[in-house]
């Protein structure tokens, strides 16, 4: 019997590393990053409707509920591509930063695109909804897949990777929004003397050395983000100084993460952070691997 509504937990993501190799004639960039899903998530819930249509309810009032959401764009790919001739209704929780460096919105979008193959029984495999997902952003391939990966091409070309070593993480966004767009468009390549070492972070995952890879931790977009937003910095320095073996800014900003190896420490440093106003959420994670 098929079911008639879903509940999908979608995973936001950390970069552990981010390079960008060069951006290509049509304006797209190439990156060479490691990407992490982590325990922080939305909660997304699908209802098949009788009729035609695409509704949408968010916790969040200022989020769009028609056309210009990424989740209303998921499921009407779907629908047209696969002659869904039902409607749905999807409430978005959020609890991801928006608009963060985490992939909130593609997460999201790759969970409609998940849980309307399993409601309306469409027998798409993985591959199949990732190729789809491309067409409505490079991050949603990767949410698809979730777990540790090395990301290529304009984000679509996915590699496994072992399990990242076992810590803790705290996550932290300053109360400040960042435009990818801005970013990419004001990241000065032929003027960066240094990439990070992505093939490094890669190696040290392999050989589960947690010391090693925090030590390569490095996201090349951070040098057009902290200029706008010093604060990021402090974030980043405040969490080493309370126990993190390194700190970065995730994705385009502005949400930074630290790593940790202790629990006592993270949740210590996690309370700390709160009576500050550097950040406004504040979570403590871990990896997450399926």
């Amino acid at each position: 019997m098929r079911m008639d509504s879903i509940q999908l937990r979608a995973m936001g993501k950390i970069n552990l590393g981010l390079d960008v190799v060069r951006r290509r004639p049509d304006g797209y960039h190439e990156v060479k990053m490691v990407m992490q899903t982590v325990n922080l998530f939305d909660r997304i819930g699908i209802t098949v409707q009788p009729s035609p249509g695409i509704h949408i309810t968010s916790n969040l009032p200022y989020l769009p509920t028609n056309e210009n959401n990424i989740v209303y764009k998921a499921a009407q790919l779907l629908i047209q591509t696969c002659g869904i001739e039902q409607g749905v209704s999807v409430s978005l929780e959020k609890h991801i930063p928006v608009a963060a460096g985490m992939a909130g919105g593609s997460t999201d979008a790759a969970a409609v695109l998940y849980g309307m193959n399993r409601l309306f029984d469409l027998g798409l495999g993985r591959r199949q909804l990732m190729e789809l997902g491309v067409r409505l952003g490079a991050d949603v391939p990767y949410c698809i897949m979730r777990g540790t990966a090395l990301s290529e091409g304009i984000g679509e070309i996915l590699t496994p990777l072992p399990a990242m070593p076992d810590c803790w993480i705290l996550i932290a966004k300053p109360p400040v929004s960042v435009s990818t767009k801005f970013v990419y468009e004001n990241l000065r390549l032929d003027e960066l003397s240094h990439h990070p070492d992505i093939d490094g972070i890669v190696q040290a995952i392999r050989e589960n050395d947690l010391e090693g890879m925090c030590a390569l931790l490095e996201n090349v977009l951070e040098t057009v983000t902290i200029g706008r937003h010093p604060q990021i910095l402090k974030i980043k320095q405040f969490m080493k100084e309370h126990g993190a073996i390194n700190a970065l800014m995730s994705g385009s900003g502005p949400t930074v993460f630290g790593i940790f190896s202790d629990e006592r420490e993270t949740r210590s440093a996690c309370e700390k952070l709160r009576e500050t106003d550097l950040a406004r959420q504040v979570y403590v994670v871990k990896p997450f691997n399926p």
